[in-house]
């Protein structure tokens, strides 16, 4: 079967392990469905597999990608919930299943003419959707909609900040955010991609650390320990900062005083469960908002998708697509 997958991984020249090319998927529970893939995303999870962090050498091959969109051998259209796990055993929630994982890390991920998943995992592709903006969802804007929705606690005309804007979840989030009547403010440290976030919807962008004009009553944070302290400076009494990574680092300070004091509530974030990814669904439906795509490529063209990547030369996701 053609697949995109990492031959091995390479900390420093993680691109060096890309390969395209025939490959024996890995063995999958019977009664798991089959999807013809039609359309895939790109994510940094795939960039990491490659790099070594969310992969070993002992699991090399694997095929990668956590998110598509296609057909079942049965005609029916639908999205792929990247998450293997169990909701039974993380109390109603798969994300909390102990053993769960995403697909290309114990299973073969999506990128590749077919891709088996458990029939919990699919999701109807409303006509309203095609092939390209479903295939975006299941991770980064998945991730988005459970910060904003479950855990955040923010209400229609309540503000939250999202801090650096320009990553994939953050521009999600000011996306969505909007879609739900939220006011939104964004930081990042490039002018240029301040003003993007104002072109997606943020009402207000500030330089990264920058004094606020008020408190916000939710925080977004994908960053970590370069805008915990901002983060937590920026909320009113009672707030919630919810966070769903660390990309400059996890070594924060926790400022407790300010926590206990102040009431703060803090969140951590994984992902989605396939009941999230259906009301991700919905809202785009209802509201008319829509992925913000970078490119589209074929998917043999997966090289040039994950040299943007590396580089950061991304505004929106990259989609590559199968016939």
């Amino acid at each position: 079967m053609f697949a995109v997958y990492a031959s091995g991984i390479n900390a420093d020249d993680p691109l060096s392990m890309l390969t395209l090319g025939e490959i024996e998927p890995l063995p999958t529970p019977q009664d798991w469905v089959t999807v013809n893939v039609k359309a895939v995303s790109l994510n940094h999870h795939d960039l990491w597999a490659l790099r070594g962090q969310a992969l070993t050498a002992d699991q090399a091959p694997m095929i990668l990608g956590t998110d598509a969109a296609g057909i079942t051998e049965d005609g029916r259209e639908v999205i792929v919930h990247g998450v293997i796990g169990d909701p039974d055993k993380g109390r109603g929630d798969e994300t909390l299943d102990p053993k769960r994982s995403l697909l290309s890390e114990v299973y073969s991920g999506a990128m590749a003419a077919q891709v088996r998943v458990p029939a919990r995992n699919l999701i109807d592709k409303p006509a309203e959707l095609s092939f390209e903006e479903a295939a975006c969802l299941p991770t980064a804007w998945l991730t988005a909609y459970r910060m904003l929705v479950t855990k955040s606690g923010a209400q229609a005309g309540d503000l939250v900040l999202v801090q650096g804007a320009a990553g994939g979840v953050a521009s999600a989030v000011i996306v969505l955010a909007k879609a739900l009547g939220l006011r939104v403010w964004a930081t990042s440290r490039d002018e240029a991609k301040r003003d993007w976030a104002k072109a997606l919807g943020a009402d207000e962008v500030f330089e990264s650390g920058a004094r606020l004009p008020g408190k916000v009553d939710a925080v977004i944070d994908s960053v970590g320990e370069a805008t915990w302290s901002h983060s937590l400076r920026a909320l009113r009494p009672g707030g919630t900062i919810v966070t769903c990574g660390a990309t400059s680092g996890g070594a924060a300070n926790a400022d407790l005083n300010r926590v206990f004091f102040l009431q703060l509530k803090i969140e951590g974030s994984t992902m989605g469960t396939a009941e999230e990814l259906r009301g991700l669904v919905a809202l785009l439906v209802s509201s008319g908002a829509r992925p913000v795509i970078d490119r589209v490529l074929p998917i043999t063209s997966a090289a040039e998708a994950f040299s943007a990547m590396n580089a950061g030369e991304l505004r929106g996701k990259i989609v590559m697509t199968l016939s």
